[in-house]
């Protein structure tokens, strides 16, 4: 059963910084691809902040570009995302996704992380 468990977020005043981690577990069987961070603010949709591929590409949201940066261990299987100079508008519930797909299935798989809270004060 895949599990992913996340960690790292918190409150910190604006300017400041916060590292998220994701690790997947569960993973025998399986080919892990890309990975990435969503987040929703309240009363918004949930957007993308950051993707990786299986391969190290990585795309950024424009909101977030040159302030946060996407990392992954694919021995450990999992993905970081290290934010710097947080603004208020970066307060989210942050979510962690990985797409899988078994080794004898073409079908690719979302999971979600169950979502940590990042505050940003003014």
């Amino acid at each position: 059963q895949v599990q992913l468990v996340e960690s790292g977020g918190g409150t910190v005043q604006a300017g400041g910084s916060l590292r998220l981690s994701c690790a997947a577990s569960g993973t025998i069987g399986n080919i892990v691809g890309a990975m990435g961070w969503y987040r929703q603010a309240p009363g918004k949709q949930r957007e993308l902040a950051a993707t990786i591929t299986s391969s190290g590409n990585t795309n950024y949201a424009d909101s977030v570009k040159g302030r946060f940066t996407i990392s992954r261990d694919s021995a450990k299987n999992t993905v970081y995302l290290q934010m710097n100079s947080l603004k208020p508008e970066d307060t989210a519930v942050y979510y962690c996704n990985v797409r899988m797909r078994s080794v004898f299935f073409s079908t690719w798989n979302d999971y979600w992380g169950q979502g940590t809270q990042v505050t940003v004060s003014s």
